[in-house]
């Protein structure tokens, strides 16, 4: 147990003697991963803010069923409850005769006398507005609240329900795209970086394996090494990141358009567990995988 325990310590120690040994190197490394997490952060951050702004339009975007001109009240609430039993229903707002009439005289706005002798005898049907959970089920919910007795009409806006669906697959793909790419750079940058420390130390590997080390034992300080130079990378990426997306969210939020469309950012609390964890584990993943591919090469693995 004492030697496995020391063997780890020297492992540990010898990590952490790398990193301050070479200062040159490390600072390469430190800059490159930073770099390369701080491009990501921004998209990471781009990529939460654009979901979140179509999951609200998502909430607010719904179909408009018409009841019978006919129907009852009775008839009017039984329709409301069987389409709240529908799966996938998220909410119905029901707006009765005078509500809708009161809509289109706001819409009217200075013509509102086209709506004289509407007052008396109103035409305009009672409605549901329906919004879903989940606006790939529009087709299927529709098909099912048309099947509903004393339910006239609706009316939805299927081409919008597709941009939206399309648009938030899109930055899904786009976000994984750049995450990869990012990944395969870093990882490519930082295994030369470290190759150059290998390199400079080379003599001294030769002479580990002459006397019987392992290449396990030769490879753990380098891997150890560009997890610690990982960990470092996460955290100073964090600290700038959240303070570069504070400032940035605030001054947006300031926006006039934004105040008028009122939409809320997401804030970097709100982030903050997600992109420590993707970070902590972008920094050990590729500063491990990087040590890894430089040593290939004077390990012969």
């Amino acid at each position: 147990m004492t030697l496995k325990y020391n063997r780890f310590g020297y492992l540990i120690g010898e990590g952490f003697a790398n990193v301050f040994k070479n200062k040159k190197s490390t600072g390469a490394s430190l800059m490159i991963m930073c770099a390369t997490m701080i491009i990501f952060g921004i998209f990471l951050a781009l990529g939460e803010n654009i979901n979140h702004f179509v999951q609200k339009i998502e909430s607010d975007q719904g179909v408009q069923v018409f009841i019978n001109k006919e129907a009852s009240d009775e008839q009017i609430q039984e329709v409301g409850r069987k389409i709240r039993q529908i799966q996938g229903v998220q909410d119905t707002v029901y707006k009765s005769k005078d509500d809708a009439l009161t809509q289109m005289r706001d819409m009217l706005k200075d013509k509102k006398e086209l709506l004289e002798g509407y007052e008396e005898n109103n035409i305009f049907p009672a409605s549901y507005v329906v919004t879903f959970t989940d606006l790939t089920m529009s087709s299927q919910i529709q098909d099912q609240i048309s099947k509903i007795e004393n339910v006239d009409s609706i009316t939805s806006s299927d081409k919008t329900i597709e941009t939206l669906i399309k648009l938030a697959n899109g930055v899904k793909i786009v976000t994984g795209v750049i995450l990869v790419l990012l990944v395969i750079i870093s990882i490519f940058i930082i295994s030369n970086t470290i190759k150059l420390t290998v390199h400079a130390r080379r003599r001294e590997i030769s002479i580990m394996k002459y006397v019987g080390a392992t290449n396990n034992f030769i490879r753990w300080p380098f891997i150890v090494e560009g997890m610690i130079i990982g960990v470092f990378a996460s955290a100073i990426s964090i600290v700038l990141v959240g303070g570069l997306y504070t400032w940035v969210a605030q001054s947006v939020a300031n926006a006039d358009f934004i105040q008028r469309m009122n939409i809320n950012l997401v804030t970097f609390a709100e982030m903050f567990n997600s992109i420590i964890l993707v970070y902590v584990l972008l920094g050990i993943g590729i500063g491990a995988l990087g040590s890894i591919i430089s040593m290939r090469k004077y390990l012969k693995v």
